[in-house]
Order: structure tokens, then sequence, then C-alpha cells
């Protein structure tokens, strides 16, 4: 009965949890069903069309604030692109210049960026060998394996690392050296698609993982971050306030500004094309070398640190993340979390 009255004790509280997520009645993000499906036609008929446009490099929804979807277009510069003010929901645009997915190439001693005696913290300079630096993003697990969770241009060599290559701390921009820095191995990633001649093949994800183990890699964030993710994820909403920990920025937060989103991205490999992505606002929210950084929530009690996305892209004022349920599922894996 003890065990009973317990579970259902969590059960409530992880119900706060969300209720204090979304529950916290009318405000600037919130709008109608019916606007926000109208914008999701809208989106899904209009955005091939106007990302073949010059200065166009995506979509995503986004709100009005005044209870209404809109539909969201990030441009390189301003009138980079003459749109439609009105395709059945409000066109808004945004300049963000393009979005770029692109390691640190710059060295420092900032504490996220050194190296740290094992286990390590998440939210650290990592990478590999041919990569110059990123962040480790998340220690996860399968149940009886151990990984570490960052992107595929990170551990991966975006697409040109091997299974048993090796995985730094700190990456080689921050003076990681193979073997002696070496924390884990490549075990699995999502391949890239780059766009050609002929079109670009939708990516949902760039993520990769490394086996590891738990004397090489630890579950919460060096003194001065968030500290320890929880296991529970939760899903991105339009208002939501996320914070992070990175390699080249520490602690910063931020708010989810556009959902459902559809981005051109832009690698050293050439240009990638992304769908059901996160785009979160906020100056100074992430920089090069933050790239495989956990988003989470920002909140009170259970409602805090709860795993949004994995940063995996960045444009003038504005960061793109990949779902983390599509990530968590592609690996079979779980937050090791609390």
């Amino acid at each position: 009965m003890l065990r009973l009255l317990r579970s259902r004790f969590g059960l409530a509280l992880a119900l706060c949890a969300d209720l204090a997520l979304y529950a916290s009645g009318p405000g600037p993000y919130d709008y109608t069903a019916e606007s926000f499906q109208a914008a999701l036609a809208a989106q899904e008929r209009f955005t091939d069309r106007w990302l073949a446009l010059d200065g166009v490099v995506g979509t995503a929804i986004g709100v009005d604030g005044a209870g209404h979807a809109v539909l969201k277009v990030y441009l390189t510069a301003a009138g980079a692109a003459a749109l439609p003010r009105w395709v059945g929901v409000e066109v808004v645009t945004e300049v963000t210049g393009p979005f770029l997915a692109i390691p640190s190439d710059d060295g420092g001693d900032a504490d996220p960026k050194r190296g740290f005696e094992r286990p390590v913290p998440i939210g650290v300079s990592t990478g590999h060998p041919n990569v110059s630096a990123g962040t480790v993003g998340a220690r996860v697990t399968d149940g009886t394996r151990t990984f570490a969770l960052s992107n595929n241009h990170v551990v991966a060599a975006s697409n040109g690392g091997s299974e048993g290559d090796p995985l730094l701390q700190p990456g080689t921009a921050d003076g990681g050296r193979n073997p002696d820095d070496a924390i884990g191995t490549l075990f699995d990633f999502e391949p890239l698609h780059f766009c050609g001649t002929v079109g670009c093949e939708l990516n949902r994800i760039d993520a990769a993982i490394a086996h590891t183990t738990p004397d090489q890699l630890g579950n919460a964030t060096p003194e001065g971050g968030y500290g320890t993710p929880r296991a529970r994820t939760v899903e991105a909403n339009l208002g939501l306030e996320v914070q992070k920990y990175g390699r080249t920025t520490g602690l910063t937060v931020g708010r989810v500004t556009g959902i459902h989103a559809t981005i051109d991205v832009g690698y050293r490999n050439g240009a990638a094309r992304f769908e059901e992505q996160i785009v979160i606002s906020g100056d100074g929210f992430s920089a090069g070398g933050d790239s495989g950084s956990l988003i989470v929530t920002k909140g009170i009690l259970l409602a805090d640190r709860r795993p949004v996305g994995l940063l995996f892209a960045g444009a003038r004022g504005s960061t793109l993340a990949n779902p983390i349920d599509l990530v968590l599922e592609r690996f079979g894996v779980r937050i090791y979390g609390n």
C-alpha cells in the first residue's frame, strides 16, 4: 500500500510539473487551435517554394502575441525575399542570417573548455579527433551500457567517423589529444543528408553517441551550471523558458519561439535541410562550440531541468535544436538523470 501511495504521489507531482510548464494562463504565447492548424497547412504548402528563393533559410510556427499562430519565415537579411503578408495566416519575417552547424575553432581557458578529471561533467568541451570542439550534451543509457550524447558533426565528424573512433575531452581546439584524453569511442550516429543538385533529402536529427563508462563521464554540469538533468523529457511548446550549459557560452537562458521548423543549415560539407525542429531565441544563448549541448527547461521543482532538445546550430539571436525525444528514440536510450 505504501509503495502504491508513493507511486501515485510521484505521478501527481509529475502532472503538476507539466501544468507548471504549460498552464500559466493567457499570455503572449497563446494561440487558437484553428490558427495553429492554418499555420501548419500554410507551412506545408509554401515552405519548399520559399526555400528555393535566395535569402530564405527556413520557416516555423510562431505566435503574434494576440492569440494567433503565425507562419514565421527566417531571412538572411531584411527584404531578402518578396513574400506575401497573408496566406490564410499572417506571415512574419525574422532576420537571422544563415543557420550554421560549425564547431568552434578557437581555444581558450574558460572553464567548459578545459580538461576535467574523470568522470568529466556534461556540458564541456569534446569532439572527434578530426573536429575542433563541441559539447558533450548528456550521459545516456540503454539500460545496460553507458553513452555520451552529442551531435554527429561533433562526435562523428559529419559522417566522416567510424565505429570505434575516440571521443576526446577536451576537444582538439582546447588541447585534447588522442589517446591520452579519450573518454569513449564512437558507437552510432544518424547520417547527415546534404543537399545536392536534385534537391534536399530531409533530416530530423544531428546526433551521435559514443560508448563510455560512468568512470569516464558524469551526469551533471560543472559547478555554476544547471546541475543534473531530469530523466523525464518534455515536448517544446511556444514560450517555454529553457536553459543550457555549453562549451563556449556556459549557462544561458532562452525561450522557444518557433516549433515545427524546417530550416536549411550550413555545414562545412554543404547545406542540409532539417524538419520538425525547435527554434530558441535569446542573444548569447549559444555560439560556435556549444553544438551538442542538452537544452532543458528552466522552472521550479519537477518542472525544472526537463530535457527538451539537442542543440546543433545557430544564427543571429536564434538557436536550433532537435527535439530530444526524436534523438533518444533513434538510439534506444534515455537520459541518465534524476
